[in-house]
């Protein structure tokens, strides 16, 4: 009777170890879904800051080359 009792007892220690592996697998997978997708975003979020400081400096060059044109047009009104 001891013997089926300490068969009973291993058995469901051996489950429950089992299912806290699993679930600590499940959370494992988990957050190394969630970092990947973390790390996605922020790699769109680079490339989107890369992409607006491009637009941010050719705006910027555009911007010099017209009061160039206009600092040339009035010397060149003086002569």
């Amino acid at each position: 009777m001891m013997t089926n009792m300490t068969q009973v007892l291993s058995s469901m220690e051996n489950s429950i170890k089992l299912r806290s592996k699993a679930e600590a697998e499940r959370r494992a997978a988990r957050a190394e879904q969630e970092k990947k997708e973390f790390l996605e975003k922020l790699m769109r979020a680079a490339s989107s800051d890369m992409e607006l400081d491009g637009m941010a400096s050719k705006v910027k060059g555009s911007d010099d080359a017209v009061q160039r044109d206009q600092l040339i047009g009035f010397l060149m009104a003086g002569f």
